[in-house]
């Protein structure tokens, strides 16, 4: 195929007339024809049915653009099998993430192939044939969005709809050289998608470029209120130039290679490549994630697969793939208190995970250890499926965002994936940044296709001012409501204290407990404060949710530069606790626990 099928360069195209939408379907059936609709497929629109599509297609931004939906997304017209043929039902109406493509002018081609019920990381659970790595047949492709990631990798469609419960979204990714986006769960709806892991599904998405990643998330991204799970953004999402000094982590542990040199000096470039980027690396301590990562597997969760397909389970087991079915089916095993102790174990991860995290903007890890061929998949389902997901299986768990990106070749001429993570609704941030390490490795190609990296648009950015806010209390780090800082994208800049004149006291009936700092000129001050940094549009939804008689002013520093920050209404510390002699609210917490 010698067209580009990357979204920006067909929609130059079209808007240049070298090019029309009919041309493209036209070309993309007759690829599909040649090489089969199985193992990739397994429903399809017809040619007649895609050309009409187009002709009711609004003029949107991914108007005539072709795109996949895997199998457990419900696409009006087609059966929903999740690679089931006995589960098979027909929706009346597309999940929503479909509709909203749909109304941007973007024509859905069919419905790929998948790890029945979205169990497993390798693509080969299912009855359709196994799809395999575009660039050797004897290699797995990865799962349970296989199909999805080899449309795109092989030039059959510009992006596909996956899911990632546990890195469905990004290891296929890996192996087939392509971008994989793991948005925020909630971010994309999940109304009209087979659950898997209800609470942790995301709708994912498979591009050629990040560029066109973030195009497709722009169309698709929407709060849902049929969507029990969805969540609004707490703010726009912002595409800014890479700030300089942005850290990144890395591992200070060694990494599990599985004696995969080639993935590892991949690895090791990637992050070599980000410092020339301007980024600092940072080590931090990844046991949280990879104790979090074996909770998803050896935890309850995996009784949420039985409960999305409990009734078809109890009444035609016969008709689930041997080893899915072994993993649903043994799910009944897990117990109502095994439910809750799991829930403890990961809220104590999650907070020390969150001491990480005010280490670093974003963490930089390989998408996979290795790769397997089907045959050794086949021999070892278990065991080297959940090897796959080493440094994926967090990622929902623990509420990131991820983008995987290509990252060169091992010396067998099989591509290698590193992935960026961030917090929750950090998407922007992390496409930028993505895109900008992707494009700086050597003379990659676009999937299996014969297109450049280079000759494709790079996601476009704006600056946008940063505003410096001080907090004192309850949004310090690991404190509870850090995650309004977190979500925001805000960067901890540093910690110091305030000038003298300050006085600090424990305000009475506050929940969380808060603090109020007022400037009398009478207190010593000299009380810990951490300074965060984050764009105007996020200040702006941050702010809105401060409560009196709290809210932002200006308050001077120790080195006396002046910073807009947390202060309390004075009538509101009257008789109030004065702890200004404890220095900050993190001191008088902990003296408070060990009273």
């Amino acid at each position: 195929m010698k067209m580009s099928l990357d979204i920006a360069s067909l929609n130059a195209a079209y808007a240049a007339g070298t090019l029309t939408p009919e041309t493209v379907l036209a070309e993309i059936y007759t690829r599909i024809e040649v090489e089969g609709e199985r193992p990739v497929w397994i429903s399809l629109f017809s040619r007649k049915e895609a050309l009409a599509k187009l002709k009711a297609a609004p003029k949107g931004p991914l108007w005539g653009i072709p795109f996949a939906v895997k199998d457990n997304i419900d696409v009006a017209g087609l059966p929903t099998t999740c690679a089931c043929p006995e589960f098979a039902y027909t929706p009346e109406r597309s999940a929503s993430v479909v509709e909203r493509l749909e109304a941007a002018g973007a024509i859905a081609i069919g419905k790929t192939n998948m790890d029945q019920f979205a169990t497993g990381l390798v693509g080969t659970r299912t009855p359709y044939g196994t799809p395999t790595s575009v660039f050797d047949p004897d290699y797995i492709s990865g799962g349970s969005s296989s199909g999805s990631a080899v449309a795109v990798a092989a030039g059959l469609v510009s992006f596909s709809l996956g899911t990632d419960t546990a890195g469905s979204g990004r290891v296929p990714a890996a192996f087939n050289n392509i971008v994989g986006l793991k948005p925020t769960k909630g971010l994309l709806s999940t109304r009209g998608v087979v659950p898997a892991c209800r609470t942790q599904d995301a709708v994912s998405v498979f591009a050629l470029t990040c560029a066109d990643a973030a195009r497709v998330l722009d169309v698709a991204a929407a709060f849902d209120p049929d969507d029990s799970y969805a969540r609004e953004a707490p703010c726009r999402r912002a595409y800014e130039p890479i700030a300089q000094g942005l850290r990144i982590g890395v591992p200070s542990s060694e990494l599990e290679f599985l004696g995969d040199n080639d993935t590892k000096r991949a690895y090791e470039l990637a992050t070599e490549r980000l410092r020339t980027l301007g980024c600092e690396i940072v080590p931090f301590d990844f046991s949280p994630f990879r104790e979090t990562a074996a909770l998803l597997y050896s935890g309850p969760w995996v009784a949420e697969r039985l409960a999305a397909i409990a009734s078809f389970a109890e009444s035609k087991p016969d008709a689930i793939n041997d080893v899915v079915r072994g993993i649903i089916i043994g799910a009944g095993r897990i117990k109502g208190t095994d439910t809750f102790t799991g829930m403890y174990q990961l809220a104590d991860l999650q907070r020390r995970a969150r001491t990480e995290w005010a280490k670093m903007d974003a963490i930089l890890l390989p998408t996979a250890p290795t790769t397997y061929t089907i045959a050794e998949v086949l021999a070892d389902p278990i065991r080297l499926n959940s090897n796959l997901g080493l440094y994926t299986n967090f990622v929902n768990l623990m509420d990131l965002s991820a983008v995987a990106i290509p990252a060169g070749f091992r010396t067998d001429g099989l591509p290698a994936g590193v992935t960026l993570m961030g917090p929750s609704f950090g998407e922007g941030r992390l496409l930028v940044l993505a895109d900008a390490l992707h494009r700086s490795l050597p003379d990659l190609k676009l999937g299996a296709t014969a297109t450049k990296l280079a000759q494709t648009a790079a996601v476009p950015t704006a600056p946008s001012t940063r505003i410096a806010v001080a907090v004192v209390g309850a949004h310090l780090t690991g404190q509870p409501l850090n995650t309004q800082l977190l979500e925001r994208n805000a960067r901890l800049l540093r910690s110091t204290r305030t000038a003298p004149g300050y006085s600090f006291f424990a305000l009475a009936n506050t929940t969380p407990p808060k603090p109020g700092l007022v400037f009398d000129g009478k207190g010593a001050g000299n009380i810990e404060v951490e300074i965060w940094e984050m764009d105007e549009a996020s200040f702006g939804s941050f702010v809105a949710l401060i409560p009196a008689p709290l809210g932002i002013g200006t308050i001077k520093l120790a080195d006396g530069a002046l910073v807009k920050g947390f202060l309390c209404e004075a009538h509101a510390v009257a008789g109030a606790l004065d702890i200004t002699s404890f220095g900050g609210w993190r001191a008088w917490r902990s003296a408070m626990a060990s009273a």
